[in-house]
């Protein structure tokens, strides 16, 4: 059976992602999400996708410049039953580029630290730009699982944030290196947006990384609820 007679694939709410993000992704966390997109079978869930734009300003501009910032969103996490078929994967980001809103700058990372080196954006044909940035994150002693983003959020929307973390916690905050990972991106739209993008880009377009991937456990459990409409 072909992949389109068997799957299908629409826009979700951020609940039915919240059990895939959590359970079942190697990361166990949640994310910034603006647009999220399921794989069914019939009406059962079997994997998720989002995208979300919290994402660095710098970041933002270093794909196509100040004019084109606005238009860049991060594919966030991708998560499927380890069961499917071959391809599945492309052809889940295959039909969620259709359902998308145009013209839009996606940007993913393939996370070197877990063995990742982001084929299923080589089978899309994302368009590899290198390493992402190295960067500093905040830690804390003894509770080294809660991701950077999550402590500064306790202090979301005010000022000094960093100062605050150290008064709260003290010597039990440092910093820590984050790895570099492999930095992927795709330009959605007409012919015509495609083109602005294109010649707008601040990046040098470079060959496929390759390697082993290291598979991580997905072995949890994970309810997956099937849909009513």
């Amino acid at each position: 059976m072909k992949l389109n007679g068997k799957y299908n694939v629409r826009q979700i709410s951020v609940d039915e992602c919240k059990p895939w993000l959590l359970n079942r992704h190697y990361l166990k966390r949640m994310t910034s999400i603006s647009y999220a997109y399921g794989l069914f079978v019939g009406v059962e869930l079997v994997g998720v996708c989002t995208f979300g734009n919290a994402i660095p300003l710098n970041m933002k501009k270093s794909i196509c410049g100040d004019n084109f910032m606005d238009y860049v969103y991060e594919l966030n996490r991708l998560c499927t039953l380890d069961s499917l078929e071959r391809n599945c994967n492309s052809f889940f980001l295959g039909e969620i580029f259709k359902l998308l809103p145009k013209p839009l700058i996606i940007v993913s990372y393939a996370d070197k630290s877990f063995g990742h080196n982001g084929y299923i954006y080589q089978a899309t044909n994302f368009m590899f730009t290198g390493e992402s940035h190295v960067q500093l994150d905040w830690k804390l002693k003894g509770k080294e699982h809660i991701h950077s983003r999550t402590l500064m959020d306790e202090f979301a929307f005010e000022e000094d944030r960093v100062k605050k973390l150290k008064e709260k916690y003290g010597d039990q905050l440092y910093q820590v290196q984050r790895p570099a990972k492999h930095r992927y991106v795709m330009f959605l739209g007409n012919k015509t947006q495609r083109k602005k993008f294109i010649q707008s880009k601040k990046f040098e377009i470079k060959s496929y990384p390759k390697g082993d991937n290291k598979r991580y456990d997905t072995s949890l459990p994970i309810v997956t609820q099937t849909s009513l409409f």
